[in-house]
């Protein structure tokens, strides 16, 4: 009898591209070159909270902590190294700002797919989204009494960046799906949103 590594339909995960002993690795491969990608078209509206859903979607807490740290890492490296960001301490504290609340939404992600039902929906992905998204805006909202930045919160910005994260959620997870379809490791059955 074959050992089944997949997990089962009623787990809280909603996307299964690879093999779960696979998905730490599969996950931080896909943001942080996705975030590469992101970090030199958007620079600063890279989109973190599509990330965090992604990694709350496929990892438990932890691995999805560290997995969004990897890729805000990608993200600080390109802007300082690559983009030429200031090197100032607002920009520096920005950085760590925009770290933190990449972390948070990852957190808010992992707790509200934990609360939705269970089973494969991408209406739990998009309410998971609202909840990632406004959590990373408020917590960068909440620093601009101490770093500035208050125009950056204007309806028509948030609108955008909050769209452009749905867009990128969208590419993200038909990225997993094509995965799970091309099957690379020959296993069959993986479950996907």
């Amino acid at each position: 009898m074959p050992l089944n590594i997949l997990p089962s339909h009623g787990d809280r995960f909603r996307l299964h591209p690879v093999a779960p002993r696979l998905a730490p690795m599969f996950c931080f491969a896909l943001l942080t070159a996705t975030c590469a990608f992101a970090s030199f078209a958007f620079a600063c509206a890279t989109p973190f909270a599509a990330f965090a859903v992604v990694a709350a979607a496929m990892l438990p807490l932890r691995p999805a902590l560290l997995v969004v740290t990897g890729a805000w890492l990608v993200n600080q490296t390109i802007g300082f190294g690559g983009l030429h960001y200031p090197v100032d301490a607002g920009t520096i504290a920005w950085g760590f700002v925009i770290g933190a609340a990449a972390l948070l939404s990852a957190a808010a992600s992992s707790t509200v797919l934990g609360m939705l039902p269970q089973g494969r929906t991408p209406v739990a992905l998009a309410i998971t989204l609202v909840a990632a998204y406004a959590t990373y805006e408020i917590a960068l909202l909440a620093t601009t009494p101490f770093l500035g930045g208050e125009s950056a919160f204007t309806a028509a910005i948030v609108t955008r960046i909050g769209l452009t994260s749905a867009a990128w959620l969208a590419g993200l997870v038909a990225a997993c799906e094509i995965v799970r379809l091309v099957d690379p490791l020959g296993r069959k059955g993986a479950m996907s949103a």
